[in-house]
C-alpha cells in the first residue's frame, strides 16, 4: 500500500505537501550540566586492564592537564600512571611511585609528565615546599597520587579519578571532569576507550579462533 501510493504521487506530477515538523525541544541547561558532571564509572577486572585505561588516557591528553588520583593503598594509582606514561610515549618501566621523593619527571614522551605523590604531605607548608603549583602551567601533564592531601592547591579544572577495591583483582574506577578543558579531555578519552575496547575484542576473538582446534 505505501509503495504504490508513492508511485501514484510521482506519476501524476503532484507535489507532496510541505510538512512542518515541530523542532526538537532543546535539553534544559540544568540537565545538560548534570549529564556533564556525572562521573564516568567503569570496572577494571585486572591489572592489565587498568594499564590499558591509563594508555588511553595518555593518548587523549593534549598538554597541561592535571589528573588527580584518589584511592587506598594498592588500588592501582601507580599502575594507572604507568599506563598514562606509556600512552604519552614514555617507557612504563621507568615509572615508580615517588613516595619518598614526592615528584618524578618523565620527558621521554610527546608531552612532559610530572608524577607526584602526596602521601607523606601533612601540612600546608610541606605542600607549598613541593613546588606543586609550578607544574600547573605550560604543557606538562601532572598526575597526582593521594590528591586529597593537596586539594587546596589543585586547579579547579582537572580530571578526578577515584579507584577502589572491588575484589582481589578488580577495581571500580570513577572518572570526573571538573571544568571545560577537562570535559573535552574526558569526551576524547571515552571515544578512544570505546574504539580501543572494540579493537581489543576483535583481536581477542581472532586469537581464540587461531587457538581453537580444527575439526577433521
Amino acid at each position: 500500500m505505501t509503495s504504490s501510493l508513492r508511485f501514484l504521487m510521482r506519476s501524476n506530477g503532484r507535489k507532496r505537501p510541505n510538512v512542518t515538523r515541530p523542532a526538537k525541544a532543546k535539553q534544559p541547561a540544568a540537565r545538560r550540566n548534570a549529564t556533564l558532571n556525572r562521573p564516568w564509572k567503569l570496572v577494571s577486572p585486572s591489572h592489565p586492564h587498568t594499564d590499558r585505561l591509563g594508555q588511553v588516557i595518555g593518548r587523549a591528553l593534549r598538554g597541561g592537564e592535571t589528573i588527580a588520583l584518589y584511592g587506598p593503598l594498592g588500588a592501582g594509582k601507580t599502575a594507572l600512571v604507568r599506563g598514562i606514561a606509556q600512552g604519552l610515549g614514555a617507557s612504563p618501566m621507568t615509572v615508580t611511585s615517588p613516595t619518598f621523593v614526592v615528584i618524578h619527571e618523565y620527558d621521554q614522551g610527546r608531552l612532559p609528565l610530572a608524577h607526584i605523590d602526596l602521601y607523606r604531605i601533612r601540612t600546608a607548608r610541606e605542600l607549598e615546599s613541593t613546588g606543586l603549583i609550578e607544574y600547573f602551567s605550560g604543557q606538562t601533564v601532572t598526575a597526582i597520587e593521594w590528591a586529597d592531601r593537596g586539594l587546596a592547591a589543585l586547579p579547579q579544572d582537572r580530571i578526578d579519578i577515584t579507584l577502589s577495591h572491588r575484589a582481589a583483582r578488580s577495581r571500580t574506577i570513577q572518572v570526573r571532569a571538573t571544568g571545560p578543558k577537562s570535559h573535552e579531555t574526558l569526551a576524547r578519552l571515552r571515544r578512544q576507550y570505546r574504539r580501543t575496547g572494540r579493537a581489543h575484542r576483535v583481536s581477542s576473538r581472532r586469537a581464540l579462533n587461531k587457538e581453537a582446534p580444527t575439526r577433521s
